[in-house]
């Protein structure tokens, strides 16, 4: 399908970002506002980094890069195992908690697409690479469906 949308390369990312934000969003619709999220940071964060001569601006922006995203990426992954720990540690004392989780349910691929933009935006801090200029292409790199969800990571070279 992707050979016969067009002969332009710009429509066959648009496919391939539509296509695999279906695929994605076919289990909960609800995480394409993450993965979208996600990859907007990382695509905008990019482009300031490698603007940029300022090491303490750079060095800044990689930090919102890497709050962002592993501040996600902890959240869905960690958040119940944390709360469940702190509920556990009270009971060592006799001091009994009403248990109490979130019920956080962790989107398919996180740690893929998470590592992959972080990857992308380290390589442009790292002054190993340069920012892309094509937002589709981009979005394409990372939603690309048949890696999302089993990998591997994939480098932006």
């Amino acid at each position: 399908m992707y050979w016969l949308v067009a002969s332009k390369i710009t429509l066959r990312n648009l496919f391939i970002i539509i296509v695999s934000y279906l695929f994605y969003g076919w289990w909960d619709w609800r995480f394409l506002l993450l993965i979208a999220f996600s990859s907007l940071v990382d695509f905008v964060i990019g482009q300031y980094i490698f603007k940029t001569e300022d090491k303490k601006k750079r060095k800044s922006l990689l930090g919102i890069g890497l709050l962002v995203n592993l501040g996600f990426l902890a959240y869905f992954k960690y958040a119940n195992f944390f709360i469940d720990s702190f509920i556990q540690s009270f009971s060592l004392f006799g001091k009994e908690l009403e248990p109490t989780t979130l019920n956080i349910i962790l989107p398919v691929g996180i740690s893929f697409y998470t590592f992959q933009t972080l990857s992308y935006t380290i390589d442009i801090y790292r002054k190993q690479l340069e920012p892309t200029k094509n937002a589709l292409a981009f979005f394409a790199f990372v939603s690309f469906f048949p890696q999302l969800v089993a990998g591997p990571i994939e480098r932006a070279i």
